[in-house]
């Protein structure tokens, strides 16, 4: 049974000691799957981002590139524009066959919050390969928000494979003739293409923009900060904006999108010959994400889209980004929106939890 390992199989895991934490995992960690990773009791403030390198663990580098240790334990203020390194409560002895990948959570992305995983030995950011054994950490930038952050707070997860999972052009072909996986016509090309929606159906509102002078954001606090505060809307009336070098913007994609519960997706960047500006690729898609018998019907992917060197234009209806389909090893015991409570089934156009909606 390979793929990737559902909520059942992480269970597996965590008994016999191949996912380990201190303190113990919770169950609101386990996700249909993926598992949330929690930050530790500090934070090193490094003067750069790094990756340790083949034959180099994170505490040997962080002697070269670390400036000074914040204690998280009541609470401390990771400032935006600088680069933060915390060890999380969890590590991996994971048995020979198993790989894993990781990403920041949806709020974690929808805050601009760049949050990436590193572990000894590593070469690659969010890459854990077979058979690893040893400490997790989390890279943290804030780029748009300072935030408040506490020990145990989850704003990365992890997804474990067995083996391959992701499907080719032809498997993901025949998957959305058994089961759309879209609303609309699907492009198929490397993944499944998905385009922006600047066209609403009612109203001009399109998105929003960062402010670039704000508050501090507490992400304990759900519900809380009046959008105003943070984000300019965005309006159009002819389908098209401008994106500004150097800014934010919450978008949302035109289509409708669908993961069945025998699948899971992971938004993957578009290339950069599509134009100046990035989509971030902020986390996983669970199964059961717009599954109609999920309550999911008419569930759209929210994007988090920055602009580079250069103002750019972007139009109705661009593709903007893919996602790339993952068979599950088995279907999990649990399904995003269906038993697992989720701020985002059935979005549309929406901020991180934090904001009032």
């Amino acid at each position: 049974m390979t793929g990737v390992l559902p909520s059942q199989r992480l269970r597996a895991l965590i008994e016999t000691g191949a996912i380990a934490a201190n303190p113990p995992i919770t169950p609101a960690q386990i996700q249909p799957a993926s598992l949330d990773l929690r930050l530790g009791k500090i934070a090193h403030r490094v003067r750069a981002s790094f990756l340790t390198g083949a034959d180099a663990t994170v505490a040997q580098r962080l002697d070269d590139f670390a400036m000074h240790t914040v204690d998280l334990t009541g609470g401390a203020v990771l400032e935006k524009g600088c680069v933060y390194l915390v060890p999380l409560m969890e590590n991996l002895a994971l048995p020979a066959g198993i790989q894993a990948a990781a990403n920041a959570k949806s709020s974690t992305g929808r805050l601009d919050l760049l949050t990436r995983t590193i572990t000894d030995g590593g070469t690659e950011f969010d890459r854990i390969p077979d058979g690893y054994a040893g400490p997790l950490y989390a890279e943290i930038c804030p780029r748009s928000f300072s935030v408040l952050v506490r020990p145990g707070m989850r704003l990365n997860q992890i997804r474990f494979r067995d083996g391959l999972a992701r499907l080719d052009d032809a498997a993901l072909t025949a998957l959305h003739a058994q089961t759309p996986l879209v609303d609309v016509p699907p492009v198929i090309d490397d993944g499944l293409g998905f385009s922006v929606d600047l066209e609403p159906r009612s109203g001009t509102l399109v998105g929003y923009r960062a402010k670039p002078h704000t508050g501090v954001i507490d992400l304990d606090k759900i519900a809380h900060y009046p959008p105003a505060e943070y984000w300019e809307e965005l309006h159009s009336d002819n389908g098209r904006i401008i994106l500004d070098p150097g800014a934010f913007y919450i978008l949302v994609s035109r289509e409708s999108v669908v993961i069945p519960p025998t699948h899971a997706a992971e938004m993957a960047p578009f290339l950069a010959m599509a134009g100046e500006f990035r989509v971030h690729y902020a986390g996983f898609f669970d199964p059961g994400f717009g599954w109609a018998q999920a309550g999911g019907l008419g569930s759209r992917g929210v994007l988090e889209v920055r602009c580079h060197e250069a103002p750019f234009v972007l139009e109705h209806g661009q593709i903007v980004g893919r996602l790339i389909y993952e068979k599950m090893a088995e279907i999990p015991d649990q399904l995003y929106g269906a038993d697992l409570k989720s701020n985002y089934q059935g979005q549309g156009l929406k901020l991180a939890k934090h904001f009032i909606a």
